[in-house]
């Protein structure tokens, strides 16, 4: 018998979602596969990153009784948001680096390996070190990757050479190397992607602080943005910071105006775009964007290379018992943020709980914030609150907002503060 038929049980149950709090065991039903070590199900996520690891700590905060797996080949994860600080030599990696303690404290069972092939129909995974895990349900966060050989010369190779740094770690301590060893009056090449990409702030961030280090460290240094695109995220935001704080050291090429890269030289350090040549001592190419590659592989993705999902519960709408969140999923008008993906975990954990125990899911509400520094202390922002309607997301009117245009500077040092005191809440909500 489902003990969850009355509308009080389900009332109860939503209160306690919508609070974060453990769910008692009496109010769920089991009725499922005893895939896992206990009766209550057995749910396996892919991938420790923002979405994957929200989505593994709010399951066993819903429901203690479940057995969560939480598949994840790094031993420590390195964030994206942060990294650019590091960049521009304003924090170390110390300071992006996560561990996943906490999520074994409460009960999370940490696997740090490859997965090597999902079976959907057989419900198992296979993992590069042999292992095979069954699951009722599983979660899957892959994250990004990467579109290569989209212009002529850009193939995975020249990464070394001309780094994206986009996936946090080894890529980011190249392309602050990179920048600390270019001549004082040097020129840094940014090759920003199309839509849709992740993080749509990210790269204007980057140029602000990479320009920032050349205030200090490179004088004479100048900075080029080659776009794909014809506009970016907060731009009038951003373009009024780079002119109070940079004054002309930025140049942003749109794409209309001879900004598109057409091909690549990483050995000469040539970028070619429909505008001439441009030639540069650091080149920064962030390339096309596509759903990880296991989201590929386990036939997930759509020809736009990203997931389709039931925007109201993340389950995939490819293949049955697997829900996609983060940046791998179609959650427009979302952005493919840290933030997103976060608020992605808490509602898949919610609605698995909720599906699991025989009962009807819910279209909770989504957050996203997206704080920017354009300087150490010139911070900015944009957020948003999303409903659910009729199965897709939408942004909710007058509930989120963006940095004025008119603030003085010491609203921008605020906002600086709270760029970092944000970072420091999410990881610890996520990862502490």
């Amino acid at each position: 018998m489902n003990v969850l038929n009355s509308g009080l049980k389900r009332r109860e149950l939503l209160k306690l979602i919508a609070a974060g709090a453990a769910v008692p065991s009496a109010m769920l039903a089991s009725g499922c596969s005893d895939s896992g070590s206990k009766k209550a199900g057995h749910i396996v996520v892919i991938g420790g990153g923002f979405g994957g690891s929200s989505a593994a700590k709010y399951l066993k905060r819903y429901n203690p009784d479940l057995a969560v797996t939480l598949i994840e080949p790094k031993k420590s994860y390195i964030t994206c948001p942060g990294s650019n600080w590091v960049i521009g030599g304003e924090a170390e990696m110390t300071t992006i680096t996560h561990s996943y303690d906490a999520a074994r404290k409460n009960g999370v069972d940490v696997i740090h390996d490859l997965v090597q092939s999902v079976d959907t129909t057989g419900k198992t995974i296979k993992l590069a070190g042999g292992e095979v895990l069954g699951y009722d349900k599983v979660v899957v966060s892959p994250g990004i990757d990467f579109k290569w050989n989209e212009i002529e010369g850009a193939d995975p190779g020249i990464a070394t050479k001309t780094p994206h740094a986009w996936k946090a770690g080894e890529q980011t301590l190249l392309l602050r190397d990179q920048l600390q060893a270019m001549p004082e009056d040097g020129t840094f090449i940014m090759v920003a992607p199309p839509n849709p990409f992740r993080c749509p702030p990210g790269p204007y961030e980057r140029a602000s602080l990479v320009a920032h280090y050349m205030s200090k460290h490179k004088p004479n240094a100048e900075l080029i943005i080659l776009d794909q695109k014809n506009k970016f995220s907060k731009q009038a935001l951003f373009m009024q910071g780079w002119s109070e704080n940079y004054g002309a050291r930025i140049q942003w090429i749109a794409k209309m105006d001879g900004g598109e890269a057409v091909g690549i030289d990483a050995d000469r350090k040539v970028v070619e775009t429909t505008f001439g040549n441009f030639e540069g001592d650091v080149i920064n190419y962030i390339p096309p964007q596509k759903a990880g590659q296991l989201a590929h592989d386990m036939g997930l993705t759509d020809d736009s290379g990203f997931c389709p999902v039931d925007q109201k519960t993340f389950a995939s709408t490819q293949v049955a018992d697997v829900y996609v969140i983060g940046d791998a999923a179609i959650a427009s008008p979302m952005p493919k943020s840290g933030h997103s993906a976060a608020s992605h975990g808490k509602i898949v954990a919610a609605n698995i709980v909720l599906s699991m125990a025989g009962e009807e899911t819910i279209a909770a509400k989504n957050v996203n914030t997206c704080y920017s520094l354009i300087a150490p202390d010139y911070g900015i922002s944009v957020a948003a609150v999303y409903n659910t309607v009729n199965g897709s997301i939408e942004e909710v009117d007058a509930a989120g907002g963006v940095s004025k245009m008119d603030a003085t500077r010491r609203e921008r040092e605020l906002e600086a503060n709270y760029t970092r005191g944000w970072y420091r809440s999410i990881t610890d909500e996520v990862w502490g």
